[in-house]
């Protein structure tokens, strides 16, 4: 597996989309640099929906010793992100998708880093492979839209959170993040809706009533 990146200097584009993007975090749960995020009861028992994510590892070649492994990794890499430890707990991602490619938890932590860590085109590519392999699930399509903004890429942003309200529609933080993405676009009625939806499901959402309150909703 190739050695991740190293931290990029934050350039023009990326400050110009960092009070958006700590906006967006706190909508989804996640705290840019500081990986504060749960699974809840995600596992890595689902067989896979699509070729190997990360490792060219085949399917077959992955043993019960190797999942049991890679659970033991993600869990600990959760356990090191929340105490603020990303380097470490980016090593432990790394270590459970050389045991298990498949590991739901594992991509979609490690991409909660590199997204934290302003690494974008890499946080995408995990929170693609983690939907693929959990396409019921909206955080990683909320994880990848906000990485897409944070990319100029609002289209495939409100495309993802099209899609995620459609998996969870009483996910506060995917009809907030909708609103900004449309917002992005400059559909007001859409940014509007989905502001108010956010706002009729957590009425003391700041960041929905902000965003509300710009579209004139």
């Amino acid at each position: 597996m190739a050695v991740p990146a190293p931290r990029p200097r934050l350039g023009p584009a990326y400050r110009r989309h960092a009070s958006r993007l700590v906006i967006l975090a706190g909508a989804l749960g996640l705290t840019l640099g500081g990986c504060s995020f749960d699974l809840g009861s995600w596992g890595s028992d689902d067989k896979p929906k699509t070729s190997a994510p990360v490792a060219d590892k085949p399917a077959d070649t992955i043993t019960s010793q190797d999942i049991s492994s890679a659970k033991d990794q993600a869990a600990r890499g959760q356990d090191l992100a929340r105490a603020g430890k990303t380097d470490e707990a980016l090593a432990a991602f790394d270590q459970a998708l050389t045991s298990d490619p498949y590991n739901i938890q594992a991509l979609y932590g490690r991409g909660v880093i590199y997204q934290g860590r302003g690494q974008h085109q890499q946080a995408v590519e995990d929170f693609t492979a983690a939907s693929g392999l959990s396409p019921q699930k909206a955080e990683p399509l909320i994880g990848r839209a906000t990485s897409y903004l944070a990319l100029d890429k609002a289209r495939e942003a409100a495309a993802d959170l099209d899609e995620a309200v459609q998996a969870s529609p009483n996910n506060v933080a995917a009809w907030s993040a909708r609103g900004q993405a449309y917002e992005r676009l400059g559909d007001k009625a859409k940014a509007a809706a989905s502001y108010n939806r956010a706002l009729a499901l957590r009425p003391r959402d700041e960041s929905a009533r902000s965003g509300l309150a710009r579209v004139g909703g």
